[in-house]
């Protein structure tokens, strides 16, 4: 199954283990059970460190799991991981014996803190590029905490159960037969669902994390491009620099070719993510991943409040929190968000195979979503605000030339109408005529944008009425002390570029106000 050069990749790879990993596979009689085998084994061929073998037990499909120093880890597979889910099986390898990029200790504390047993499944698709995040993070909580099952599940193998738990979505992380979470997700996501579904360890032998996380002349909030900037530019220039992120390169993750950013004719994301990570290892920049800001107290110094009780005391504040995706806002939205509200075309397209959808939004995205799902759908509805689309003319054409594609223009959204658990219908209004329409369809992916993420700071600096940032040409807020870069500023133009441009100023005008005190 794994072609040469592969193999000759995961010798490298492996050649950092210094325990022995297990990969244990259920006997089945399933067609596609062979070339499970054949792939561990392949697996098992690259490093002394990993052995192969069979548990005896019997299974309906192809099934494994990790045995480290002849214990169960808590990690299983159930199919096979190939397509973007090869590379949560190879971190799970690494994992077990401890290599590869983990929590901070007082984030893996927290994960020790977690009421066991827990006992959780991933449904997944091999085409989701979101769900290996989910899946390999599940997979180190299941490793740090010791009493913790994690099972990922490829959904092409279990449709009756997919159907009978009404999962219209991916990942679809579930507990028994109850949906915990769905979409797209991160550590600080995951740990607080966690935390609420099981409760946190109350025994006085519980370790307790200090949650003072220092002092510092500048605090970074966020950490994508304009965040990265402005804590490498901080640093050179002498100032005691934090980054908190909800996740390393923002939305940047989730970005596919990149052919814009001057000097560097073709990228994508994960790889500018990790140039970018490297170029900060390079300076002393304290970096707290996996933390999201619940308040900021503005003063001297500022204090910085995280979910989960811990905080910094800075003198400068440099908000990047970029944006996310934007919703409808419309009642019945919130409700079905994984039951036939998405934002993903790629990672939820599959699930609608001969089905009818909405795409709300006619910008370039909306229109993108629309050309994509109209080759694996039966009928895409695409559905427009204006009068007209907004998106570039090419794309246009493109999505008029389709047969199974239809516009709606001048249209308000106003509700999405689910039977209890996925949706049936959508109903909008005409702007025109002012009637009230009804829509019957099976899933409605929603393309209309991005919004700031400043809620956590709009008490404490201006900000406009779509939520961004007011700043001044030095990225100075309207708060004394804070400055702000990126999509989530006025500054025109959300481009990476940009927003490295923007995260530089912003730290050489907190260096300038510091010098002139």
């Amino acid at each position: 199954m794994l072609d040469n050069n592969i193999i000759e990749q995961l010798k490298t790879v492996f050649s950092k283990l210094e325990n022995t990993v297990e990969l244990v596979y259920d006997l089945s009689e399933h067609a596609d059970q062979n070339n499970l085998v054949e792939m561990l084994g392949e697996i098992g061929s690259t490093s002394q460190y990993i052995e192969v073998k069979s548990s005896k037990e019997s299974a309906d499909i192809p099934h494994f799991h990790i045995e480290y120093k002849g214990m169960k880890n808590g990690i299983a597979f159930k199919g096979i991981p190939t397509g973007h889910e090869f590379t949560s099986l190879i971190l799970a390898i690494l994992n077990s014996d401890g290599k590869g990029k983990f929590p901070d200790e007082k984030i893996a504390q927290r994960i020790k803190n977690l009421k066991g047993p827990i006992d959780l499944r991933t449904f997944i698709s091999l085409t989701c590029e979101n769900c290996p995040d989910v899946v390999q993070t599940l997979n180190q909580m299941a490793i740090i905490h010791g009493n913790f099952k994690h099972e990922m599940i490829d959904g092409a193998y279990t449709q009756d159960e997919i159907a009978k738990l009404n999962i219209q979505g991916v990942p679809s992380v579930v507990v028994d037969s109850k949906l915990l979470y769905t979409g797209r997700l991160n550590l600080v996501d995951l740990l607080g669902a966690l935390e609420k579904q099981y409760g946190i360890e109350d025994s006085e032998s519980k370790t307790k994390a200090d949650p003072n996380l220092g002092e510092f002349d500048v605090v970074v909030i966020g950490g994508g491009p304009a965040g990265s900037s402005a804590a490498i530019y901080s640093a050179r220039k002498g100032l005691k620099t934090a980054i908190l992120a909800e996740r390393m390169g923002g939305q940047v993750q989730d970005t596919k070719g990149i052919e814009n950013l001057i000097g560097v004719k073709y990228t994508e994301g994960p790889q500018l993510v990790a140039q970018l990570n490297q170029h900060i290892a390079e300076y002393p920049i304290t970096v707290f991943e996996h933390r999201r800001v619940s308040t900021v107290k503005d003063g001297a110094p500022k204090i910085i409040e995280l979910e989960g009780g811990e905080f910094l005391k800075t003198k400068a504040i440099i908000v990047t929190t970029g944006a996310k995706w934007r919703e409808l806002g419309i009642p019945g939205e919130k409700e079905y968000i994984g039951r036939g509200v998405a934002f993903c075309p790629h990672c939820d397209g599959p699930y609608y195979k001969g089905k009818k959808i909405a795409v709300v939004g006619g910008g370039n995205s909306g229109v993108e979503a629309a050309i994509d799902l109209a080759g694996i759908v039966k009928e895409v509805v695409l559905f427009e605000f204006m009068d007209q689309l907004k998106a570039d003319k090419v794309l246009v054409d493109k999505l008029k030339s389709l047969p199974n594609v239809s516009i709606v223009t001048e249209a308000r959204t106003s509700q999405v109408i689910g039977d209890g658990t996925k949706v049936v219908s959508l109903e909008y209004e005409n702007r025109k005529t002012k009637e009230i329409v009804k829509i019957d369809l099976d899933g409605i992916f929603v393309q209309i944008g991005l919004l700031p993420n400043s809620a956590f700071i709009k008490d404490t600096v201006e900000t406009t009425k779509f939520g961004e940032i007011v700043i001044d040409n030095k990225n100075r807020t309207t708060a004394k002390g804070i400055y702000a870069a990126g999509d989530v500023t006025t500054v025109p133009y959300k481009q990476i570029v940009i927003a490295m441009g923007e995260g530089a100023k912003a730290a050489l005008a907190a260096f300038e106000d510091q010098m002139l005190g």
